[in-house]
């Protein structure tokens, strides 16, 4: 028996604003379609972060036994700058400036993308499409648009009629913004710009002479625009309606509410049935950005080659930070909070790596399949990984507790601990198991065996206070001393 069978997911909805019972169209199979980067740069830490949650939730959909088809797309043509319908192409100006191929741009970027997820243990999508290699479904959804009547055709381009659509449909049902209020808070063209409105968009733009990527199409030798892409390639590998499409916040308005008006304006209906949207990267309270130096790339991470950290870090240890916040919350990204993090990582990996040592009772005192069901709970409530992740540190408390013979499990709760730590640890969140080397776990266990033995020789001698006074000043710093028929143990809190 499937495990979604069991366990009932809410998803906070941003189309509706609130948390809904997740039903899949068709029962067992879920299609989710992801927003990708556009390479014509490094991918940036916020990208990491936004791809991230959606990795963890593509993972734990599987771990509940659905099929899932998770698409995440490559733009490689067709965005412009400042996301707007004028100006150069992204990777086209990065060509210009380095004087090479656009797609030499875009191999290179993809490159670096693909690694640096790999890096951070991300699972590959099921299909991973391109703008370039869809050119033709987008000219022939931009065809069945202009068939509808919801875009014209001027000088070479053609637009989406925002306002015609809004007649009949809610442009601004995702965003909760109402086209009134758009129009009052923009200016009017100059006429310099063959739109009717400033507030259509481009579904095709004629390409100007100097303009380095280009197709032919029914109306010019152009290239298609940026919104379009995801529609195109969204339908044609989940369907005209599909479960569930994912993106970072700031693709909420126009990106994916044009998505909605053109599938709308095409397809005749609605495209998704929950739209998702992971919140935005901080650093040390501000916003990220190169020009004041408060900025890190995700490989400086591990490298410490940066003046914002002050050390190199593990990859599972910045997946670990990023997790413990919500995903629809912002994320301060500080040195201290990795420091943490790191400190919690390796308490929790120390923890599951001496499972196999423990040993089963006759009987359990602790309840560990109420355990297992509140790190369900903790997913199954919008994917909650930081409840998740305290949920884990409440095992590592058992675990500990088996270890210092304070409570007892049965072999089977044992195995069953076991197997639930593990899988979320590591399917589900996504970590990567490794001994706390570097935060020096063996040192510590050595200098902490020294003080047990002095304190032995302490209580030997009959000095209970400096007895006492060892046992307390190690427990100030959070490692607690446990005397048992087979001599004293510690653990770490």
């Amino acid at each position: 028996m499937h495990l979604y069978k069991h366990q009932q997911i809410k998803i906070y909805n941003t189309l509706t604003g609130q948390k809904e019972t997740f039903k899949p169209i068709n029962d067992g199979y879920v299609g989710m379609y992801v927003c990708g980067p556009t390479v014509y740069s490094n991918v940036h830490l916020g990208n990491v972060r936004t791809f991230m949650s959606f990795d963890v939730i593509f993972r734990y959909l599987k771990h509940l036994g659905f099929k899932v088809r998770y698409v995440r797309n490559i733009t490689d043509a067709g965005h412009l700058e400042n996301d707007a319908d004028v100006g150069e192409d992204r990777i086209a100006k990065k060509a210009r400036l380095e004087e090479i191929e656009p797609m030499e741009v875009v191999q290179r970027y993809t490159v670096d993308f693909h690694n640096i997820l790999d890096t951070f243990n991300f699972l590959p999508p099921s299909i991973e499409p391109t703008a370039t290699g869809h050119i033709i479904e987008q000219i022939e959804l931009i065809k069945t648009i202009l068939d509808n009547g919801f875009a014209y055709e001027i000088n070479g381009s053609v637009y989406f009629d925002v306002h015609k659509f809004n007649k009949t449909h809610d442009y601004g049902i995702l965003s909760k913004r109402k086209l009134e209020d758009l129009i009052h808070n923009t200016r009017e063209l100059d006429g310099q710009s063959d739109k009717k409105n400033p507030q259509d968009f481009a579904l095709w733009k004629k390409a100007e002479p100097q303009h380095i990527m280009r197709w032919p199409s029914p109306w010019s030798d152009g290239f298609p625009g940026w919104h379009l892409e995801c529609t195109a390639m969204s339908t044609k590998y989940l369907g005209d309606h599909f479960d569930i499409h994912g993106g970072g916040m700031d693709l909420k308005f126009p990106h994916h509410e044009c998505e909605i008006a053109q599938n709308e304006a095409a397809k005749g209906q609605t495209p998704v049935n929950y739209w998702m949207h992971a919140n935005m990267l901080i650093m040390n309270g501000k916003k990220m950005a190169k020009s004041t130096g408060n900025f890190i790339l995700p490989g400086e991470i591990f490298t410490g080659n940066n003046p914002n950290i002050t050390k190199a870090f593990s990859p599972s240890v910045a997946r670990f930070f990023m997790l413990q916040a919500h995903y629809r919350s912002i994320l301060d990204f500080t040195n201290e909070g990795l420091l943490a993090s790191e400190k919690g990582f390796y308490r929790l990996m120390d923890a599951i790596n001496v499972l196999d040592s423990l040993k089963a009772s006759a009987t359990s005192t602790i309840d560990i399949n109420k355990w297992k069901q509140s790190c369900y709970d903790a997913m199954n409530d919008d994917f909650n990984t930081p409840v998740l992740i305290a949920n884990l540190f409440e095992g590592v408390k058992y675990i500990n507790q088996i270890k210092d013979g304070s409570v007892s499990v049965t072999d089977t709760d044992l195995s069953l601990l076991k197997e639930t730590i593990q899988a979320f640890a590591f399917d589900i969140l996504g970590l990567e198991n490794s001994n706390n080397t570097e935060s020096g776990t063996d040192k510590l266990s050595g200098t902490v065996d020294v003080l047990i033995k002095l304190r032995q020789e302490a209580r030997a001698n009959k000095d209970f206070v400096l007895s006492d006074k060892i046992r307390d000043e190690l427990a100030a710093v959070g490692i607690e001393l446990k005397d048992g028929k087979e001599g004293t143990t510690f653990s770490v809190n």
